[in-house]
């Protein structure tokens, strides 16, 4: 059963970054996708970034134009950890961030994932 376990978050001033970790076992970085997603109170959640089991990675993020450039994922291998790092945040950014997991290749949609690491809070704040 894969486990995912998250660290990182905070609260950060706008312009600030993050960098979120994602710390899976049970799996295998080589063979499972890891997308990056958040929540915000009354929203649905939504996909950021996500890196292939080949290591490719997707920024969902850069779909939108007021996200664009600032997420990316990214992942060590031999740690088994995933990373999303995050740039240039602004109060529009606050949100729990998830990262999940799924065989190969990376998905939008959240009900494609089956593992999902406990979540963090990020708040973007002066």
């Amino acid at each position: 059963q894969p486990l995912l376990v998250q660290s990182g978050g905070g609260l950060v001033q706008p312009g600030g970054s993050l960098r979120l970790s994602c710390i899976a076992s049970g799996i295998s970085l080589d063979y499972y996708a890891i997308g990056w997603f958040r929540q915000a109170p009354g929203k649905e959640r939504e996909v950021v970034s996500c890196i292939h089991s080949g290591g490719e990675v997707l920024n969902y993020a850069d779909w939108t134009d007021s996200l664009k450039g600032r997420f990316a994922a990214s992942r060590n291998v031999a740690n088994n950890t995933a990373y999303l790092q995050m740039n240039n945040l602004k109060p529009e950014d606050t949100a729990v961030y998830y990262c999940a997991s799924r065989p190969t290749r990376c998905l939008r949609w959240p009900r494609e994932y089956g593992a999902w690491g406990q979540g963090t809070q990020v708040t973007v704040s002066s």
